[in-house]
């Protein structure tokens, strides 16, 4: 696997690879009260949220009754759970960089996609295979960007991301993807692809920014200790959800 240093977080390099690193985004007291506000959602977990048991990827408890079968994967909803996790959605910074990144006038939080606590929790967490964002979705552009706050240490040893960069320019065909939308990853013509995966390393604060078509994966956490990320997904007011589809279950967010 190829290590990538954190300092490759330019435009052109947004547009060229899918995704840029913005170090130290976050850091201080201001990164200190995120930290404490998620740990605290997942120290007293509420609904809405994801299950390891109920996703079934690799390695996840086979049920709701197995042992960690409560896991969760994900607290979804972050932007509705309190006042701390809008302040970083809402950070003008933030729609600053997104509005070059799209390009876009407006800017839309998406409800519906991420606007989560993303975790790795030790033991019960899972592989989670390669994929396109974009390919659950229903927009009329593919054309979104996700955030991905790191508020801990994100390395390839506690299932941080891994992605290919440039793939989200990719014509990439429908067969070279299962039922479930996931990368083949033992499909001939997809391995050559593969093997140029790179491990995102993030240390706590670090900003993560990549297209909703960029192929990304993860594996399970491999250490003793929680792997939190807060994570959101921007788009073009112009780009619309699909009527009577899931991407418009709940109205996006105009960023003020």
């Amino acid at each position: 696997m190829t290590q990538l240093s954190s300092d490759n977080y330019t435009l052109e390099h947004f547009n060229t690879n899918g995704f840029c690193i913005m170090p130290s985004w976050l850091s201080g007291p201001a990164l200190s009260e995120v930290c404490m506000a998620a740990m605290n959602e997942l120290e007293h977990p509420q609904k809405p949220w994801e299950l390891e048991a109920e996703v079934g990827y690799p390695f996840a408890p086979k049920d709701l009754s197995a042992v960690g079968g409560y896991t969760p994967r994900r607290l979804l909803q972050a932007y509705s759970r309190s006042p701390v996790f809008q302040r970083v959605a809402q950070d003008q910074r933030l729609k600053h960089l997104i509005q070059q990144l799209l390009p876009a006038q407006q800017v839309m939080l998406a409800q519906t996609h991420h606007n989560c606590i993303m975790t790795k929790l030790p033991q019960f967490s899972s592989d989670t295979g390669w994929h396109q964002d974009y390919r659950y979705w229903s927009f009329a552009s593919s054309n979104l960007i996700t955030t991905w706050l790191a508020l801990g240490d994100e390395n390839a040893d506690n299932g941080g991301l891994r992605v290919i960069a440039g793939s989200h320019r990719l014509a990439l065909s429908a067969e070279q993807f299962d039922g479930k939308q996931f990368f083949k990853a033992d499909a001939p013509e997809n391995k050559k692809l593969l093997s140029d995966a790179i491990n995102i390393t993030l240390k706590p604060g670090d900003l993560l920014c990549f297209h909703a078509n960029l192929l990304h994966a993860a594996t399970r956490n491999n250490t003793s200790e929680p792997k939190v990320a807060l994570v959101f997904s921007y788009h073009d007011a112009k780009n619309a959800a699909t009527p009577n589809t899931r991407s418009s279950l709940r109205p996006s967010i105009e960023l003020l």
